[in-house]
């Protein structure tokens, strides 16, 4: 891998991933609604499934999704549909999951968070168009192995996520422990982080081609 390439997609990242978009009010959202563990899960889960794009590309998917009308919108859909479908799912919920218990009760599955932030990741039309489009502008082709290159630059991509949205999930999760002393107050910002995933789908649902790339 060429160190310049490397440094130089490095400082792109950084400067695009501690930028607030859709996955730092997603994991916000995830803060608010269930808390930071959740959060952080989350964060992982939307990591794993952004590195699943990078694969993708890596092996030439990413380049039909990013020239296909139809694959894209595919694609774009079906991660408005499930932000949505978390949304709504957590403003049902908000009076449930504040109210004081007497009893114990199951704790949320932290697989099941996991899966839901890879679904997110992995769903984000967005992030994939990035991917198809700016990581080979980093990649050496005279050093060979092109696919380990787009797979180091992926890395590197989910390691500066990793990092910038664990924090946001820790900020966040600080102020829900605040909100959490009202149980009604925290209805309500659970409420709200439903309303953020439901605009975000929404948003998502609405983005064309041009303005994704």
């Amino acid at each position: 891998m060429d160190v310049t390439r490397l440094l130089a997609f490095s400082a792109v990242a950084l400067a695009l991933i501690v930028m607030p978009g859709p996955s730092v009010l997603f994991v916000v959202s995830r803060a608010v609604s269930l808390g930071r563990r959740a959060a952080l899960i989350t964060v992982v889960g939307n990591a794993v499934g952004e590195f699943g794009q990078v694969m993708a590309v890596a092996v030439g998917v990413g380049a039909v999704v990013a020239t296909s009308v139809t694959a894209f919108t595919v694609v774009k859909l079906l991660g408005a549909a499930y932000l949505i479908y978390l949304g709504v799912g957590a403003i049902r919920r908000r009076h449930s999951d504040t109210l004081p218990r007497t009893s114990p009760t199951r704790p949320r599955s932290h697989g099941r968070v996991a899966w839901q932030g890879l679904v997110v990741g992995a769903t984000n039309p967005k992030s994939m168009v990035f991917f198809a489009a700016v990581l080979p502008q980093f990649v050496a082709p005279g050093l060979g192995h092109v696919p380990l290159q787009l797979l180091l630059l992926g890395l590197v991509w989910v390691g500066i996520a990793l990092l910038s949205d664990s924090a946001w999930a820790l900020v966040a999760g600080a102020a829900r422990s605040w909100f959490s002393r009202s149980p009604r107050r925290l209805g309500r910002v659970q409420a709200g982080g439903g309303v953020v995933m439901i605009a975000l789908g929404v948003g998502l649902a609405l983005t064309s081609r041009s303005a994704s790339s």
